[in-house]
């Protein structure tokens, strides 16, 4: 999979892609991650991206012209499966679309600032918008690293153990039952008997019980 992310902070976004599972991903050859500045296509004198809003206002929004710039030179090279917007008016991001965008070739994650891009940008150029919840922050890098990294740990190759993501919380819309390791017991606090019994029948019944009880209690919208 290749991911090109367009932002003007590129430094935020070195951190989430130099260590761990995104790191492996990449040495491993499963992702390519490219960050692009758009400052670098900006003809501003001083290369700026932002201006006063039609209409008045507060805030500053991104402007049209560095956005189209780097976003036809990418198209100009590639076809992108998807041409993503984080943004908090996005459609909330879920298990179910991590799954779907998984399984794309090559994607491309705008990040926002300010107020916003322009509006043509959206209407022109946009695919999917994405948000990752009911909250706003102060630019699109953060959604964007999650959103990347909820998506390449799906892909086969990724994981060590390829079930490991199979069985997460969402996978079928429950949330994951209780897990421990050893020792057995630790001040007192035992591993119920059932997990050490070798009984995989009777364990992975009690793994069904303990998530529906869990998803009930704690996310019950899950099983509307």
């Amino acid at each position: 999979m290749r991911i090109d992310i367009l932002t003007i902070l590129p430094d935020l976004l070195t951190g989430p892609f130099s260590d761990s599972i995104m790191k492996r991903a990449q040495e491993k050859g499963h992702l390519e991650v490219h960050i692009h500045n758009i400052r670098d296509y900006s003809t501003h004198r001083q290369k700026s991206v932002d201006d006063y809003q039609y209409g008045g206002g507060a805030g500053m929004v991104m402007s049209i012209q560095p956005i189209s710039a780097v976003i036809e030179k990418l198209k100009a090279e590639r076809a992108y499966d998807e041409i993503i917007f984080m943004t908090p008016d996005g459609e909330v991001l879920e298990q179910a679309i991590c799954n779907e965008l998984s399984l794309k070739g090559t994607i491309m994650i705008l990040c926002g600032h300010y107020k916003g891009v322009d509006e043509r940008i959206r209407e022109h150029y946009i695919t999917r918008e994405i948000s990752i919840g009911s909250y706003v922050l102060s630019g699109g890098e953060l959604g964007a690293a999650v959103l990347v990294d909820s998506i390449v740990r799906l892909i086969p190759g990724v994981l060590n153990d390829e079930t490991s993501a199979l069985t997460d919380s969402f996978q079928d819309n429950l949330l994951s039952p209780p897990v421990y390791t050893r020792p057995p017991e630790f001040n007192g606090w035992k591993v119920p008997e059932v997990l050490l019994s070798g009984d995989f029948g009777k364990i992975e019944k009690w793994r069904e019980d303990r998530a529906l009880e869990r998803t009930e209690s704690r996310r019950p919208d899950l099983l509307e």
